[in-house]
């Protein structure tokens, strides 16, 4: 096999390889033979078909297989015989030599580009700042509260008035868009709070006045972001059938309350909703220590990013940049950029996050992290487990589409690497408020 280097800037490569007809002849002649040993033929004995007429039949086949092996061996022993790691699939394109039974080598070509030299910061000299808080009595009384007014009950008002704030209005209604009742618009004998939370925006809020027996059409408009896509963004109207009024009556979260939804009392209830709590708390530290750990890291990717998984990661991110932008709903600091800033924000924001990921990835690396079967399998069962009666389908979607399961297998790494990093760095912990924990900064770019 003869190797010429055509291109070197940078970090991309370009190579000639030629590989010597007669040593593809000789792999082509083999593989045939291979062929004839197990072929049943009328006429033949098997096993003792000519190869000739293994050729006449298989040979556009063998050629092609041969071909696609011969060019894979060969771009293996190009990076491996001079030590490169690809940052992506190489690029090949045939010159000559593609035909059965053709006296010219083997030739092609080989673009690639390479993943960049990264060195090993010192983790030991990383100072980061762990935030902590702990659930206050307030947030738990809160959350009693909240518990308690989900386990009211609701009486009838025998009286003839309007709905007031506080109020229930049991109700039939029909969503239309357009004069047309839509899919999912449509409920009897629903429960709605005014003042409360859970409908369409502006929805409640034109029930007050009603009362039971008067019918009413309201309009409003669904939130760009809703769940039902084809829905986001329009303009509905809704008849609304008032059938009942009622008045929520409350009750006390007292002891026999948390016997009714399943504790032994309301000692064991505040334990439950602080554990809870505090779980939340520690994945909101998680995710702040991660993200200074992240900026510390990025101030130490003085290295080239390859161009290709630039773009890729841009044009990701650019997918979704413009239907938010379609949309109307971009993040409040984008709102009033130009596309071409817009274009430049994002494109900074994908060199660093591949800058990052190559560095953690060469963390992980050389530090022996790893993804065991057992923690893809939780992960597994984890994404399953979003699918209630469907979890064994989805675990066998897993098991037969090995490059969907491999998706689990990033965020599993990352998340190693930084807890190995973390292991490592000068990290202070600091008691602060739930609010000073939550009081997220804006990202960097």
């Amino acid at each position: 096999m003869q190797v010429t280097e055509t291109l070197n800037e940078g970090l991309k490569r370009g190579f000639t390889v030629v590989v010597p007809a007669a040593e593809l002849d000789s792999k082509r002649t083999a593989r045939l033979a291979e062929l004839g040993k197990s072929m049943n033929l009328k006429g033949f004995r098997p096993g003792k078909v000519p190869l000739a007429v293994v050729k006449q039949r298989y040979g556009t086949a063998v050629t092609g297989e041969v071909l696609e092996q011969a060019v894979n061996d060969a771009t293996r022993e190009v990076m491996t015989e001079r030590g490169l790691r690809q940052a992506s699939q190489p690029k090949v394109e045939l010159v000559r030599g593609a035909a059965p039974g053709d006296s010219e080598d083997l030739e092609f070509t080989l673009e690639l580009e390479l993943l960049p030299e990264i060195a090993q910061p010192d983790l030991s000299q990383l100072s980061l700042t762990r935030l902590k808080a702990e659930p206050d009595a307030e947030t738990i009384d809160k959350a009693l509260a909240d518990i308690a007014k989900r386990q009211r009950s609701f009486e009838t008002v025998e009286e003839t008035r309007p709905a007031a704030n506080g109020d229930v209005l049991e109700v039939d209604f029909v969503g239309k868009i357009d004069g047309v009742a839509f899919d999912g618009g449509t409920a009897n004998d629903v429960n709605v709070e005014l003042g409360g939370q859970g409908f369409i925006p502006g929805f409640a809020e034109q029930l007050e006045g009603m009362s039971a027996g008067e019918k009413r059409t309201i309009t409003v408009t669904f939130p760009a972001d809703y769940q039902a896509a084809e829905l986001a963004g329009k303009e509905a109207t809704f008849d609304v059938d008032a059938k009942a009024l009622k008045r929520p009556v409350d009750v006390a979260m007292d002891d026999e309350l948390a016997k009714k939804i399943g504790f032994e009392g309301l000692e064991q209830v505040r334990e439950a909703i602080a554990g809870q709590v505090r779980n939340e708390y520690e994945q909101l530290s998680r995710m702040r220590i991660k993200r200074e750990l992240l900026d510390a890291l990025a101030t130490q990717t003085d290295f080239e990013a390859p161009a290709g998984m630039v773009e890729a990661e841009f044009g990701s991110i650019w997918s979704r940049v413009e239907q938010d932008l379609k949309a109307d709903r971009l993040d409040e600091e984008d709102k009033g950029k130009d596309e071409a800033t817009l274009r430049a924000d994002y494109r900074k924001i994908a060199e660093r996050r591949v800058k990052l990921g190559l560095l953690l990835a060469e963390i992980g690396r050389v530090n022996g992290v790893t993804v065991t079967q057992d923690e893809m399998m939780r992960a597994m069962r984890a994404e399953a487990g979003r699918y209630p009666g469907q979890e064994m389908q989805v675990i066998e979607f897993f098991r037969a589409n090995p490059q969907a399961a491999e998706s689990l297998r990033g965020p599993i790494f990352e998340n190693k690497v930084v807890d190995y990093v973390l292991e490592l760095a000068k990290v202070e912990d600091k008691v602060v408020t739930p609010e000073e924990l939550a009081d997220v900064p804006p990202a960097e770019l």
